[in-house]
């Protein structure tokens, strides 16, 4: 131990010395996952098997050419498959009839499938920056505390999107971290707090789609939203996001919506506002662009429903619920004090100030480049967040990069066997029932343009809207019979199939050589996303020190590196009583109060862009 130590991952595994996961993951298809080699000179921890090739075609191009294979049977053979999808159909229309029960089988399916699918798809790694920060606020959750008092040497711990001052926590809005806190302390592991919230957005949305179609089709809306959303986006594969949760909440606002204007029902009412509750402490903005059209129309339909409900049981209604909302408010004021400072100071706000230059929205100029303590810090502001905002806000790139954002979220939610419902968009939102949809699409369409930056999880609160539009435009599609022939029925059907023969292909990717997106920023929108390779070395390299006898202090020294968000600096809850202290390495001089603190650790000097990563005593 007192030579060099290397780490060489291959491909993804789990780590229970780094993220206390069952020790039984520590094991690969019943292999042991580290064997040591030469322990008399270098101290060399390899994986046990090879990562497998990606050099065959990628998901999206077979999909695509899927589709355009299937526009053309369904023109030349629409009756081609005809009994099988009959039957299929037949069996589905039987089940959709129990709503309730419908409903709930839609997440019980995603939780079943990705359980099954853990040998091939793990637990995933902590990666980027947002998954390290929603985990520190986990873990400070977990203690019993909304915050963590300022550690003292907070300057050798900056990193992104962590708040040192006035307090040591996530910049984040809490919802994505209370989530993770409940997996791991009902589960074990933070991650089923985030399988279960994915599990509660496909039940939501096929019970909000109930609401609005028949029951068939709310049965399909929710199983496109397993297949599309709920097994392999990073909103289920990563730590970051909180796409589930807005999503599920976005479904509580719609689905309530049309319920409670037919009866006033209180426990509708109390739904809307558990759904608006939930947005206002996970993504606020986007929640309000969703909740402002809502919030009109309920004003104007309550001038109508007086005279039919009555005032008392009207009140009895909206009361409870505006406690609800009021009781929320309040909480995330008094999280802000605790955290901020100041009940009006909303999460992202201090951090923005301190480190940022690029700011959120178009009217908005670059703020002054502040004076960073750390190369990285600097080049992630500077490079990564400047570079992004620079193409929007110049006269050339504001059209393409706007127009990039719709382009983006169509092919995350529907891909390209969607592509046929473009064409009956504008027929499906003339439909008497979807203008308030469309109202909603407007709404959120203008929202967008202001801001500077676009990701998929930032328009989830709309999920349930999106899909209740697809699922319209099918229904539309299916009743195209050019020159009397079912090609739109065939091919409504055709494109159902390639969702559900996609999501079966992306199981068997490995085997099959094809190429899977591995990491989100690269491609955001790619709904076949894989964790594969993602946090691996920093993952191996905790494993290894938690092993080491005593406590010990991690020193990180970066080299060059493309991946900006690939970020080593992240400390747990409690930093001073940790095992591994993670520290950048700030040179001899500023290096030697942090290690006359900490003159009881054993120190190393952590290198992750050499190859394999160097782990050597710092000297």
């Amino acid at each position: 131990f007192g030579r060099n130590c290397s780490c060489s991952p291959t491909t993804l595994v789990e780590l229970p010395a780094a993220l206390s996961c069952n020790p039984l993951l520590f094991r690969w298809r019943g292999r042991p996952l580290f064997r040591k080699a030469n322990l008399k000179g270098t101290l060399k921890l390899r994986m046990s098997f090879a990562a497998p090739s990606t050099d065959g075609p990628s998901l999206s191009f077979i999909e695509g050419a899927l589709t355009f294979i299937c526009v053309g049977l369904a023109f030349a053979f629409p009756a081609i498959g005809k009994p099988i999808f009959v039957a299929i159909e037949r069996t589905g229309n039987a089940f959709a009839r129990h709503k309730l029960l419908s409903g709930m089988l839609v997440g019980l399916a995603l939780l079943g499938l990705r359980l099954a699918m853990l040998p091939w798809l793990p637990i995933p790694l902590p990666y980027s920056a947002d998954d390290f920060s929603f985990a520190l606020a986990a873990d400070t959750f977990l203690h019993g505390r909304l915050t963590n008092p300022t550690p003292a040497m907070w300057v050798h711990f900056e990193t992104i999107h962590v708040d040192m001052r006035p307090t040591y926590m996530s910049m984040y809005f809490p919802g994505q971290a209370l989530a993770m806190a409940a997996g791991k302390l009902l589960f074990g592991h933070p991650w089923f707090g985030l399988l279960a919230a994915s599990a509660v957005m496909c039940s939501s949305v096929c019970w909000a789609l109930q609401a609005w179609l028949p029951a068939r089709w709310a049965l399909l809306g929710g199983t496109l939203c397993v297949v599309h959303l709920g097994l392999f986006t990073y909103w289920t594969n990563t730590f970051g996001g909180s796409g589930s949760i807005s999503a599920a909440a976005g479904a509580m606002v719609f689905g309530a919506l049309p319920r409670f204007t037919r009866g006033a029902r209180l426990r509708y009412a109390m739904l809307m506002a558990l759904g608006a509750a939930v947005l206002l402490i996970s993504r606020p903005y986007e929640g309000f662009l969703l909740c402002l059209p809502v919030v009109i129309y309920l004003i104007v339909w309550l001038a109508k429903a007086r005279a039919k409900f009555g005032a008392v049981r009207l009140a009895r209604a909206a009361l409870p619920a505006l406690t609800l909302l009021c009781a929320a408010a309040v909480w995330l004021g008094y999280y802000n004090h605790r955290v901020f400072g100041n009940p009006l100071t909303l999460p992202y706000t201090v951090n923005r100030a301190n480190y940022a230059v690029a700011p959120y929205y178009i009217w908005q100029s670059p703020r002054a480049v502040p004076q960073y303590n750390h190369e990285e810090m600097r080049r992630f502001y500077l490079i990564n967040e400047l570079d992004g905002f620079k193409k929007v806000h110049s006269a050339p790139g504001f059209i393409p990069q706007t127009l990039l954002k719709p382009v983006s979220g169509f092919l995350f939610f529907g891909g390209l066997a969607f592509i046929p419902l473009v064409f009956l968009l504008r027929r499906s939102l003339r439909d008497r029932r979807m203008r308030f949809i469309a109202v909603c699409l407007a709404v959120l369409t203008a929202g967008l343009v202001i801001e500077i930056y676009f990701i998929p999880h930032y328009i989830a609160p709309f999920t349930v809207g999106i899909y209740l539009i697809a699922v319209q435009c099918m229904r539309h599609l299916r009743q195209w019979r050019p020159g009397d022939k079912q090609v739109g029925l065939a091919l409504s059907r055709f494109m159902v199939a390639i969702c559900l023969f996609m999501a079966v292909l992306r199981v068997f990717d490995r085997p099959l050589h094809l190429e899977v997106v591995n990491f989100p920023p690269s491609n955001w929108t790619d709904r076949w996303y894989g964790p594969d390779l993602l946090g691996v070395k920093h993952a191996e390299a905790i494993g290894h020190m938690n092993q080491l006898p005593g406590r010990q202090l991690a020193l990180v020294r970066r080299g060059k590196h493309e991946d900006l968000l690939d970020q080593w600096v992240y400390n747990s809850a409690d930093i001073d009583t940790s095992k591994v202290i993670w520290a950048w390495d700030m040179g001899p001089e500023k290096n030697r109060e942090l290690l006359d603190y900490y003159k009881d650790r054993k120190v190393w000097l952590v290198q992750p862009d050499t190859d394999p990563v160097s782990i050597s005593p710092y000297r």
